[in-house]
């Protein structure tokens, strides 16, 4: 479906979706992370991040939409990020147990880096004329 849109289709054929998620896995495997894939028919922009009432239809023309369960108004997009935020949280903790905490990686965060690396120097090789 987005190969149709002629916008995208250029970077997304030249992107291969396999070697992203292939790059993904590997580096966070080589950092010790995790990366939860949701189902392709996961219903995130249709399910209420507040209360998880599941809407029948929404089409993609609505970006903003109420919940009639609860009365939360929710942006589709964020909703959707939020529902899948939550996903991959509730599934890591069911497997890792819930005393797990994510890990930072250090330089993460609001504190400063301690560890500088050093500016490169160009080597050239000096001629003396002779």
């Amino acid at each position: 479906g987005m190969m149709a849109n002629r916008h995208l289709a250029r970077s997304i054929a030249d992107m291969s979706f396999f070697e992203f998620r292939r790059q993904l896995e590997y580096k966070a495997a080589m950092r010790g992370g995790v990366v939860q894939v949701a189902d392709r028919f996961y219903a995130s922009s249709k399910t209420c991040s507040a209360c998880g009432h599941k809407l029948d239809a929404l089409p993609l023309s609505v970006r903003e939409w109420t919940c009639p369960a609860c009365g939360v108004i929710h942006d589709r997009d964020l909703n959707a990020a939020i529902n899948l935020k939550n996903m991959a949280v509730s599934s890591t903790v069911a497997a890792c147990g819930p005393a797990m905490r994510p890990a930072m990686e250090e330089g993460s965060g609001l504190r400063r880096k301690t560890k500088t690396k050093p500016a490169s120097v160009k080597q050239e090789v000096s001629f003396v004329p002779v």
